[in-house]
């Protein structure tokens, strides 16, 4: 990246902090959430290749708290369908990081999350289904995950789908987000594309994020389930276009 004035540097570390702080300031809250607000408005000021490896390793170490805490409550069961079809989308991802122009990948990353927004808005309903999900979930799940950062909401589907108590939900998610995390990282390391060269942006991006997961435990906005939701989507429509349309 080019060299920037010190003023110039300070308002982008300023701006990048503020992000992760609010990225996981969410997730905190809701469980989940930070690589679908941190990616996109990080990728407005930093190369997509390089927000997501270490959003990815940041919600790694977010998921490895959680899941080491409700392990007792995994269900390995319904988990491990889960692992041929998320590595064949980890493997398809990281193809496609090395081969497709940044341009559009970053495009790409924009109509997702808008897409993904607008699901988000759609009135949910209780549904279930047997273990064959695990096929299209996993694969999408490796696939956009790698890509984008942002591949929980598929497995998040599979588990619901599985009908699930709360609890064992939750410390699911938790523990493939483990899992799924470990494969990815490995990919990017692989690829090259996490590298030692990167640990001091990561040792900078730390406290911010660290900060908002702890604080997003204690915070209780006054907002309803669908109030917050909306607020989200709304966020991720806007950041989603402004990545369509980033020069």
């Amino acid at each position: 990246m080019p060299e920037l004035p010190l003023s110039a540097w300070q308002l982008e570390f300023a701006y990048t902090c503020a992000i992760l702080f609010s990225a996981y300031l969410v997730r905190g809250m809701a469980g989940f959430g930070s690589g679908l607000i941190a990616i996109p408005l990080l990728t407005l000021l930093h190369p997509v290749q390089v927000v997501v490896p270490l959003v990815v390793v940041l919600d790694y170490l977010g998921s490895a708290s959680q899941g080491i805490r409700l392990r007792h409550a995994t269900n390995w069961r319904e988990l491990m369908p889960l692992a041929p079809f998320t590595l064949a989308g980890v493997l398809v991802a990281l193809f496609l990081f090395k081969s497709i122009d940044p341009a559009l990948l970053t495009a790409a990353l924009g109509y997702f999350i808008i897409v993904f927004a607008i699901y988000q808005l759609l009135p949910a309903s209780q549904r279930t289904g047997s273990r064959i999900w695990a096929l299209p979930t996993g694969f999408l799940g490796g696939l956009i995950g790698t890509l984008f950062g942002t591949g929980g909401a598929f497995y998040m589907i599979y588990l619901r789908l599985r009908n699930l108590d709360q609890v064992p939900t939750l410390a699911s998610f938790a523990t493939w987000f483990i899992v799924d995390g470990t494969i990815r990282i490995i990919g990017f390391v692989a690829i090259g594309l996490l590298t030692f060269a990167l640990l001091p942006t990561l040792l900078m991006w730390i406290p911010a994020a660290l900060l908002g997961l702890l604080l997003g435990g204690k915070v209780h906005t006054g907002l309803s389930k669908g109030q917050f939701r909306l607020f989200i989507s709304l966020l991720l429509i806007f950041s989603g276009y402004k990545l369509i349309n980033l020069e």
